[in-house]
């Protein structure tokens, strides 16, 4: 391994093939995800400010892995169904990762028993456009359980993607609406569904409204994680256009700093 902060695809997926069986293609699409997220991350993190992570929405500990082989201390919330495999238990005790089985995101019961404050650093990567229910409860918890100048770090799919799948011209024009199309609605599993995609300008207005202890730094467009390959004469064209007007850009950016717990969250749902 060429060194704990960047590992190659290939070591990465040892390190789990010794404690037993892993989704590997799900990790080869999104290994390079992970890496080059934590990598502008830690471009603007003083280790020396914490490195008590919350990896909200862990799965198989795809992501949370790479932060524990770097010395950060983490913690995994995820439904049973992920975390209760035993080679998920096993690659957590190898690493000192804690487990938080939760069966309802709406209601984050297994941080209960998490203290005030305990949190440096809240991954919240690839969730946002899943979620169904009115998330104010949730975002009510993980605030409790994060510190004064913790920070959120989130990607999410860009609705304004030059190769988005929120909106389509086509189907626009077609009188077929926006958003994910009636086959997916009907044929895929509800975790797969992008319910809500979002824009930059969107996601910072979301953070604001939600508490003024919140402060959005650090925002991107973040192009896409995976090479073209030559010969791809279309997908250049694509590249090339999303390098020359960011907004089109497939991936978005944020980090969301807890400036202090003063106000705390603000929204209250209502009928």
């Amino acid at each position: 391994m060429p060194g704990a902060t960047e590992p190659t695809i290939e070591a990465y997926g040892r390190l789990f093939a010794e404690h037993g069986n892993t989704d590997e293609a799900y990790l080869g699409h999104h290994f390079p995800r992970y890496v080059q997220t934590k990598r502008r991350f830690l471009s603007h993190w003083d280790r020396g400010r914490g490195n008590r992570v919350l990896d909200v929405g862990a799965h198989w500990l795809h992501q949370a892995l790479l932060y524990a082989i770097d010395g950060f201390e983490v913690t995994a919330l995820d439904f049973p169904v992920t975390l209760d495999f035993p080679s998920v238990q096993a690659v957590a005790r190898a690493h000192g990762i804690r487990l938080l089985p939760n069966t309802d995101l709406e209601h984050p019961l297994a941080l209960a028993s998490v203290p005030d404050n305990s949190f440096d650093v809240v991954l919240f990567t690839e969730i946002i456009e899943h979620l169904t229910f009115n998330p104010v409860g949730m975002w009510r918890e993980i605030y409790r359980v994060m510190k004064p100048g913790a920070r959120i770090v989130l990607t999410t799919p860009n609705y304004y993607a030059l190769r988005g799948n929120a909106w389509s011209w086509l189907r626009f024009l077609r009188n077929f609406g926006g958003g994910i199309d009636v086959p997916t609605i009907l044929t895929s599993n509800t975790y797969a569904h992008h319910w809500k995609e979002y824009g930059l300008r969107e996601l910072l207005y979301y953070f604001g409204i939600l508490s003024p202890d919140f402060k959005c730094l650090h925002c991107a467009y973040a192009e896409e994680y995976h090479p073209i390959y030559r010969g791809k004469i279309a997908g250049k064209v694509v590249r090339w256009a999303e390098r020359m007007v960011p907004i089109l850009r497939p991936d978005l950016y944020l980090e969301v700093e807890l400036t202090g717990k003063d106000k705390g969250i603000v929204v209250e749902p209502h009928w």
